[in-house]
């Protein structure tokens, strides 16, 4: 009987081993279930986020899809703590074992499927760990993950037979989702504690590894004692492995769980705005006028100026891969070197915001008690209902109520319900209570800026800031918007004068000039200044302190078809320019950034440099697969440009600029302030010998502007930024800038020679600088 017994026992064992054996070949032939091919096995299909690098070596931030923000790191640049823990935790024979490790997974059997114990601990190794990560998709029920637990322990046999230990480990880390954007070892590091996996310390070590097994239950961000509870089990755990002593355990077990935490986001971190123009760049299709709207051709104009002669345009459209896919921004691993300075761009954003802080209280305190605040008391109450309507209309939720089937009654009647929202304020972001219709006139109270900054010899573009806050105002007045320059436009003015045939020194008298429009009608501009009124003064007084009259007699002498034609030269590529008298005194729309570009010429002996904004992209594996250099382009004489820089340095040292003086920049500079009718507009455009930096500042809309000149004009709403940037700067010896650096002017050169006079019109810079506005 007990013969039969065992016979029958052996008989069963037999068929369960031989059960056992079938079903495990079928999951390896990939007859059962899913099995990767050897392909996919050897070249695991990772997402990883590209990453952009300052010139300094710093990572600003990443592109990615929202679920794959990951950057690979190598074995060599992780902790060997986070090893040590990952080991110690997840898999402590992981050494000795091929992917499956029979005696923890016997004991896991017995523990929990025989004694039911909820806490005896897991079986799965960590290449089984790895095998889920990898291709198990989310289980509905148990009875589904019981089928793939089979299926994951092949394919983690196969994965120890492709792979090193080393390089389970570094996929492992690299793969897991650790939460809050944060995908892989390397943006887990930076996320929970400011640092890179190389520099973890053996306590955050243990708390990212404390997040595998659970890393909703164990979010330090979430449930900080919770996490601190996981960590030191971890801790307990390396004390076991031998990785750590037990004084070491006992003294990090009694840390508080402290985060440096970082949530890597679009909107935070440095050059925002930047990081988000560079994404329009590289990922820009090649033009289709039937995409574009009638009020949209010069875009339609500059994209396919840009699809042809600009390489980083559409970079990832134009370029492929090995296998002719074409590259992924958010998917392929980039790593895209950038000519941003961290520490440029840092003193930057924190000139734009100290300002603008500043001015902000002005504003608020002039649009006091006003009824259609924050517009100009000029426009009429209809016209305020229209232009809030209008942007009640752009807004997004408006379209998506419209995009919905909702009525216009009721998107109406949404807009003037109260809610709870946060909103921006420069004290810090609040919660209220407030309609949606409030919050768009709210918002329109805030001044807005545009600042850019680059280097007159290469084109590297060190600092770019589009605006106040990216996360409450999108739209990049760097590079994107454009508006009226007024007295900045001056310069190309004089410059052509200088072309032309005219020196700093040429006189003229100090009275009002008519000049004949484009329509046979009398143009004579209206003035600020009216000292000297009747005197003989020289060109470069005119250009020093502004002077509307000075230039309106250059532009008598002047073709206004070769100034439009000077201006596109500059760089400025608003095709719809008016080749008008009153060009002269700058209605036209330019960008900050193509401003900026067009000063380079000053300070560079009449060459313009274009913004360079990228030097080179990597792919994932450090192989460079594209590098870029500066585009140059002579505008003016080499003599034409001493010239323009002798008046230039004059508006600072004895004119309208003078107020960066008493700001603290010393350095040899020159500069042009600039305001436009009713100060809708503030400009400062200003260059040492190796930077050449533009800010402006004005409302979202252009009938938004102080009502008084007082904090109205370009040398109060602009230059105030550009100057204390720019003593960041020269302040930080690690820069490289000198303060004492001086423009290089050939030896004996005059810029006065056969005009006949000398310049005798130099004064002192004078106390507000004021600014003269275009009419």
């Amino acid at each position: 009987m007990i013969k039969k017994v065992v016979k029958v026992l052996w008989i069963f064992i037999a068929l369960i081993t031989l059960t056992c054996v079938v079903i495990f070949f079928s999951i390896a032939k990939g007859w059962i279930g899913y099995m990767p091919p050897v392909e996919d096995l050897e070249n695991p299909n990772y997402k990883f986020a590209t990453e952009i690098f300052s010139e300094d070596g710093k990572v600003l931030g990443t592109y990615s899809y929202s679920k794959e923000n990951r950057v690979f790191v190598g074995y060599n640049d992780l902790s060997p703590h986070i090893i040590n823990a990952l080991i110690a935790t997840e898999d402590v024979r992981f050494a000795e074992h091929s992917g499956i490790d029979a005696i923890a997974l016997f004991r896991a059997v017995v523990k929990r499927g025989i004694l039911m114990q909820k806490n005896a601990g897991g079986g799965s190794t960590i290449s089984q760990q790895l095998s889920k990560q990898l291709y198990s998709p989310s289980a509905d029920n148990i009875v589904e993950r019981l089928f793939q637990k089979p299926i994951e322990w092949v394919i983690a046999v196969k994965l120890e037979r492709y792979y090193t230990k080393e390089e389970i480990l570094t996929m492992y880390l690299n793969k897991f989702d650790f939460l809050n954007n944060a995908v892989g070892i390397k943006t887990a590091a930076y996320t929970y504690f400011g640092c890179e996996p190389k520099d973890l310390k053996i306590e955050e070590a243990a708390t990212l590894v404390g997040m595998c097994k659970n890393p909703s239950l164990y979010n330090p961000v979430r449930y900080n004692e919770r996490s601190r509870g996981r960590r030191n089990v971890v801790l307990d755990q390396m004390r076991k492995a031998g990785y750590i002593t037990v004084e070491e355990r006992d003294s990090l077990q009694a840390l508080p769980l402290k985060l440096s935490y970082h949530r890597v986001d679009h909107n935070e971190g440095l050059a925002t705005y930047f990081r988000e123009y560079l994404r329009g760049v590289l990922n820009a299709k090649k033009p289709d006028k039937s995409d574009y709207r009638g009020w949209q051709m010069q875009k339609y104009y500059e994209d396919s100026l840009d699809w042809e002669t600009n390489p980083l345009f559409g970079w990832c459209e134009k370029n492929t891969k090995k296998d002719g896919s074409k590259y992924n921004l958010y998917t392929d691993g980039l790593k895209i070197y950038t000519t941003i300075d961290s520490r440029m761009q840092k003193y930057a954003e924190d000139a734009v915001t100290e300002h603008l802080k500043e001015l902000q209280g002005y504003f608020f305190k002039e649009k006091k008690g006003a009824k259609k605040a924050p517009y100009t008391f000029r426009l009429t109450q209809e016209q305020v209902d229209e232009i809030l309507d209008r942007a009640m209309r752009l807004s997004d939720r408006y379209r998506i109520m419209k995009r919905a089937g909702a009525s216009e009654a009721e998107i109406r009647k949404a807009f003037d319900t109260p809610e709870q929202m946060s909103v921006f304020s420069w004290s810090g972001e609040k919660d209220t209570v407030m309609t949606p219709m409030d919050s768009i006139r709210y918002y329109k109270f805030f001044l807005r800026a545009g600042f850019m900054s680059m280097d007159p010899r290469n084109g590297h573009v060190k600092a770019y800031v589009g605006g106040p806050n990216h996360h409450y105002f999108k739209y990049d007045m760097a590079m994107v918007g454009r508006r009226q320059i007024g007295s900045t436009m001056k310069p190309y003015v004089y410059s052509l004068a200088m072309e032309n045939g005219f020196s700093p020194c040429d006189q003229a008298r100090h009275v009002e000039y008519t000049l004949i429009d484009e329509n046979g009608k009398p143009w004579t501009p209206r003035n600020a200044n009216k000292k000297r009124y009747g005197d003989m003064v020289t060109v470069k007084w005119g250009l020093a302190n502004s002077d509307n009259w000075i230039t309106a007699y250059l532009m008598s002498k002047l073709n206004p078809y070769e100034l439009k034609r000077l201006v596109h030269s500059f760089g400025v590529r608003n095709r719809e320019i008016v080749p008008s008298v009153s060009l002269c005194l700058g209605p036209c729309e330019v960008s900050v950034g193509e401003m900026v570009s067009a000063y380079t010429a000053f300070p560079n002996k009449g060459i313009r440099v274009a913004p360079l904004f990228v030097t080179r992209i990597e792919d994932n594996d450090g192989n460079v697969l594209a590098t870029f250099s500066p585009e140059m382009q002579e505008v003016i004489s080499a003599s034409s440009a001493y010239k323009m820089l002798v008046m230039l340095r004059a508006v600072v040292n004895e004119g309208t600029g003078g107020r960066v003086r008493r700001l603290g920049v010393k350095a040899d500079m020159g500069g042009k302030t600039g305001t436009t009718n009713y100060n809708a507009d503030g400009w400062f455009m200003g260059f040492t010998p190796s930077l050449v930096s533009g800010c402006w500042v004005g409302g979202e809309d252009r009938d938004i502007h102080f009502d008084t000149m007082l904090h109205g004009q370009g040398a109060s709403m602009a230059l105030p930024i550009w100057a204390k940037y720019m003593v960041k700067v020269l302040g930080d010896k690690s820069l490289g800038y000198d303060e004492n650096e001086m423009f290089q002017l050939p030896e004996g050169f005059d810029p006065c020679k056969d005009s006949g006079y000398e310049d005798e019109d130099a004064e002192p810079a004078s106390e507000m600088g004021l600014d003269d506005l275009f009419n």
